[in-house]
């Protein structure tokens, strides 16, 4: 499946609007050597990082959502307001 990392970023933040609710900026790259997508997201002076593997991100774009990268925005979510 083709698409460019710009699509992935905005099909990620549609489906878990929460991020940009919160105040949060992703950015997303791909690494070849690991076969996924790397994901900083970033509040303020603070930064969390997390990937999604290739298959999820292909099925991300089909409008399924992948529930370890959820459970990855709730918890960064969550650090983010811990950290205040």
């Amino acid at each position: 499946m083709g698409y460019s990392n710009v699509a992935l970023k905005d099909k990620i933040m549609e489906m878990y609007p929460e991020i940009t609710k919160h105040g949060i900026s992703v950015s997303l790259d791909f690494d070849k050597a690991k076969h996924a997508y790397l994901l900083a997201f970033k509040k303020d002076n603070r930064e969390l990082k997390t990937h999604i593997e290739k298959k999820d991100a292909d099925e991300c774009m089909d409008g399924i959502k992948c529930v370890y990268l959820g459970m990855q925005v709730g918890e960064f979510i969550k650090n983010f307001d811990e950290r205040k």
